[in-house]
């Protein structure tokens, strides 16, 4: 069972709406209705919205939580002191399949978007806009607005906006890789960190922010700080957008206060009473268990608290029939498969930690934990972008969640529950450039005599065990490997290998049921 999510999902509202007002009335918010609902917004100056950024404790909404006000002086220092001016970029990337809330915004709220990203660039002096997206949905949407305020890629125009498309994975939304795409390249970090306030688009100094965060701005600008802050946590005021999925009745976006009870956002969208677990922050996010989650608030200093994260606004419960540890197994063959290749500890780290949580699962016993364990944390902090850290860190938060099901897969076999695949993963086979090929090593047992060219030849998806005997993972062969996947094909000495289009169900039997003799 692998339901993904709805390209735009039901939209609920908890108390007044910010960001979702107008929803009610129609299905798109035009320039026209976009005016009646929000109102004319007139221009900020630069220091004057740096100063709205910081009354309101405007953090970036797109999972790192910078504040905004900060990063906007950074751009209008460094544009000032090398004499460019600079550009504005709206991070509208969504890769991750269980958030959906910058799509609903962007699909349903462009304007909004437009108006935070709008007043930013008058503020800067920059003449250059740039929306990233991922999907038909968002672009089309994108484009349509642009259209309907007169704006366009002209070089006789103040303001050149235009619109680029990103790939729908989980590195293409990183803030170097979308930068690394404006100016035509792949949409990959570049192997070494940058700050974007110095050196972005262009060269440019560039201000690159979440579309929420845009946003909340226009929200904050028409509203004022004290309005604004009149709703949810007083350190945390405002509204936060939540992307509802896993073992959830209704998938849903859902924009809630500040301070509310997550437990009640949860009952929201029909999840269970007592799940086994809830995932916040998304897939580079952590876990809570079901007394943990039944304490927190929707804030990112409770959910901190209590072990969990507000990251990307993703919230997934799952319920006790399935196995937790079969769930997270299949979130980290995707996070293996969505690495960029470009660094050790993504290129090889992350299969190997998916590998080593296979190995827990099939009866590996201690040690196979241990392992996993020690390769969990040789990735951490040794990545050149924060896809090992954020994949490490669900990793590591599994093993900390779920202590009764480790337990018990460790010393006595497995929990006894299947694993049902409600957390939301691409369909198998999904295709786009630089995005998992749906294909699948897969090995004859029968055949394989152990030599281990494989290994050799493509790490990053297969590893010898102590036996010597190849160990595959269980992903789908990446685009970039999949020329050394097929040349590990070809140098088999005992012809043991092979590539398919290999659906979800196809198995593969373990070598140990065959015998553990070499042939």
């Amino acid at each position: 069972m692998n339901t993904p999510l709805p390209d735009v999902p039901e939209v609920r509202v908890v108390g007044l709406p910010h960001l979702t007002a107008g929803f009610d009335l129609v299905e798109r918010l035009a320039l026209p209705m976009h005016l009646k609902v929000h109102g004319p917004l007139k221009p900020v100056d630069g220091e004057r919205l740096a100063q709205l950024a910081d009354d309101i404790a405007l953090n970036g909404r797109g999972g790192a939580g910078f504040p905004f006000g900060r990063k906007l002086r950074a751009v209008a220092s460094a544009a000032i002191r090398r004499g460019i001016r600079p550009v504005v970029v709206v991070n509208a990337s969504e890769g991750e399949p269980a958030c959906r809330k910058d799509t609903v915004l962007v699909c349903r709220a462009p304007h909004l978007v437009l108006d935070g990203a709008l007043l930013a660039a008058e503020a800067l002096g920059a003449r250059t806009l740039v929306v990233a997206v991922t999907r038909d949905s968002t672009e089309a949407s994108v484009r349509a607005a642009l259209a309907e305020r007169g704006l366009a890629d002209k070089r006789s125009s103040p303001l050149r906006a235009r619109v680029v498309r990103t790939p729908e994975r989980m590195v293409s939304g990183e803030a170097s890789a979308v930068i690394r795409a404006v100016d035509g390249g792949p949409a990959l970090p570049p192997g070494r960190r940058e700050r974007a306030a110095e050196s972005g688009v262009g060269g440019a100094p560039t201000l690159l922010s979440n579309a929420e965060t845009y946003a909340q701005l226009a929200v904050a600008a028409r509203l004022g700080p004290r309005r604004f802050c009149n709703t949810g946590e007083p350190t945390e005021p405002g509204t936060v957008l939540l992307t509802l999925s896993g073992a959830v009745a209704r998938p849903m976006v859902v924009e809630v206060p500040t301070g509310v009870p997550l437990r009640y956002v949860l009952q929201l969208a029909g999840a269970p009473s007592l799940p086994q677990g809830v995932l916040t922050g998304g897939y580079h996010g952590s876990w809570l268990n079901s007394v943990a989650a039944h304490d927190a608030a929707v804030s990112r200093a409770s959910l901190s608290a209590l072990g969990g994260a507000l990251g990307a606004g993703a919230i997934l419960p799952i319920g006790t029939e399935t196995c937790a540890l079969g769930e997270a197994l299949r979130v980290a063959n995707w996070l293996a498969a969505e690495t960029a290749g470009q660094c050790g500890p993504c290129r090889l780290g992350l299969p190997a930690a998916a590998g080593g949580l296979a190995d827990v699962l099939n009866g590996g016993g201690p040690a196979a934990l241990e392992a996993l364990r020690e390769v969990t944390g040789a990735v951490k902090g040794r990545g050149a972008c924060k896809h090992p850290d954020g994949s490490a860190r669900f990793l590591a938060s599994t093993l900390a969640a779920f202590t009764d099901d480790l337990a018990a897969h460790v010393l006595a076999g497995g929990c006894g529950r299947p694993t049902l695949g409600v957390l939301p993963l691409p369909s198998p086979g999904y295709q786009e450039e630089g995005v998992p090929s749906g294909e699948k090593v897969l090995v004859d047992w029968t055949l394989c005599e152990g030599h281990g060219l494989c290994a050799d030849i493509v790490p990053e998806l297969i590893r010898l065990g102590p036996d010597g005997y190849p160990l595959v993972a269980d992903a789908t062969v990446p685009m970039h490997l999949r020329g050394r996947a097929q040349r590990a094909v070809r140098r088999c000495p005992a012809l043991a290998l092979r590539i398919e289009q290999a659906p979800a169900a196809l198995p593969q039997i373990p070598r140990k049921a065959l015998g553990s003799g070499r042939s």
